[in-house]
């Protein structure tokens, strides 16, 4: 992997990782796109520089952790279904599902589902931003267990938790504002593990590579969220959802074509 290649990666995840369009869907296409050879030490370097993110949400959001001992009981609670269903499944889902086939059949699904499930009524143009007082922890275990499905590259940890947070009574800004949260203890969790897998596999090279990619992917994902709240308040999720349908649709075409960035 070259810095440009890696510029690039670290852009796109920065971008993309709370946005409902799945940030490592983007990643496993744009892999291929730029057609980065070093496939082992590229899935490594496209889960550890999300590292970089989650430290972006830790500085915008720190107030919110300030709040007391609860919320990291809720937290936790919902981040339990994914820590059990990622250990039982997580190589078999890496082995299987990482592929641009399966990207672009989860974006399109997914987009289809934003544009029919993001609330149209009046009342979400003034939302009011989360209280985790009014968070059972049944439902945040509810949160929690929607969230596994985004295992399945090309979902989005955020679309799915997102809609979870919905369906368990909160707004579009308290269920992404609960979603950035989230992704705290899930993303360290597949940072360090990813980390304890492969560190021996790594070079001094490598190693300065993957400080870049974290530093890029926590400057854009800074701006990328406080764009995000702001646009999710005056726009709902919808534009979103045709995003991911226009290029579900495009890739799922190259790999009809036979194009051969689409290919296993």
């Amino acid at each position: 992997m070259t810095w440009l290649q890696a510029l690039v990666v670290a852009v796109v995840e920065g971008l993309t990782e709370f946005l409902p369009v799945s940030s490592t869907g983007h990643m496993i296409l744009t892999s291929a796109l730029l057609g980065i050879e070093e496939k082992g030490f590229a899935e490594t370097f496209e889960i550890v520089i999300q590292l970089g993110a989650i430290l972006a949400v830790l500085v915008l959001y720190y107030r919110r952790l300030l709040q007391g001992p609860s919320i990291y009981l809720k937290l936790a609670v919902a981040f339990l279904p994914t820590g059990i269903v990622g250990l039982l499944l997580y190589k078999t889902i890496r082995a299987y599902l990482f592929n641009p086939l399966t990207v672009s059949i989860s974006l399109l699904v997914g987009g289809i589902l934003l544009i029919l499930l993001d609330p149209k009524d009046k009342e979400n143009q003034k939302l009011a931003a989360l209280d985790l007082d009014g968070l059972s922890l049944y439902k945040a275990f509810l949160i929690g267990c929607v969230q596994c499905v985004s295992m399945i590259p090309g979902v989005s940890r955020s679309a799915a938790t997102i809609l979870g947070g919905m369906g368990m009574g909160l707004n579009r800004l308290q269920a992404a504002e609960f979603s950035f949260l989230l992704a705290i203890p899930t993303m360290f969790a597949a940072t360090g593990y990813e980390l304890y897998k492969s560190y021996d596999q790594i070079t001094a090279d490598q190693t300065g590579i993957l400080l870049f990619g974290m530093a890029v992917s926590f400057a854009v994902a800074w701006f990328a969220v406080r764009a995000f709240v702001g646009w999710l308040t005056k726009y709902g999720m919808s534009w979103f959802g045709w995003y991911r349908v226009g290029i579900g649709v495009l890739f799922l075409a190259l790999y009809l074509s036979g194009a051969s960035v689409m290919q296993p």
